[in-house]
């Protein structure tokens, strides 16, 4: 049986490419910050998504235009590391 995981495989995009960040944070207003600072002057949507079940996190779709993988990676790298941001997938 072989694992999904042990595959040697590497995700393959077409640039550009709209993406989807799922962004986790403790409130609405704390990702809305994140993304003003993040990314002032680009275009970007923000989707409402799912509350905890004991409404202590909330979870945004941050979605935009990423231009090439090390744009990608560096968003999720800076997202990750924002002192308002709990979680990024």
């Amino acid at each position: 049986m072989e694992l999904i995981n042990d595959l040697p495989q590497k995700l393959e995009l077409e640039y550009p490419c709209t993406w989807c960040y799922k962004v986790v944070a403790n409130e609405r207003a704390g990702i809305e910050i994140a993304a003003l600072e993040i990314f002032c002057e680009r275009k970007y949507s923000l989707e409402p998504s799912k509350a905890s079940s004991n409404g202590k996190y909330i979870s945004m779709n941050l979605e935009l235009l990423i231009h090439n993988e090390d744009e990608r990676t560096y968003f999720y790298e800076t997202l990750k590391a924002h002192p308002h941001i709990k979680m990024v997938l």
